[in-house]
């Protein structure tokens, strides 16, 4: 991992595309600006886990759960 010290208006160049620039320091909370293109998904890296693990979760249901989800009425 690269560790790069940076100070708010300054930016971090991932190759040519990709931008990030700190935006603005307050305490303990950074904020990023990233400039990237629009095919590139940039996503919190919380969201990002949490959709993989949904995906893994769709892609090893059964045909047979799915069925049976089908006929429960939500609480």
């Amino acid at each position: 991992m690269l560790v790069i010290t940076r100070k708010p208006g300054e930016r971090i160049c991932l190759g040519d595309d990709i931008t990030v620039t700190v935006l603005e320091i307050v305490g303990s909370t950074v904020r990023l600006g990233i400039e990237a293109p629009s095919e590139v998904p940039v996503y919190r890296h919380e969201i990002w886990e949490a959709v993989k693990e949904e995906n893994r979760a769709a892609a090893n249901a059964s045909v047979k759960n799915l069925s049976s989800a089908k006929h429960r009425r939500p609480s």
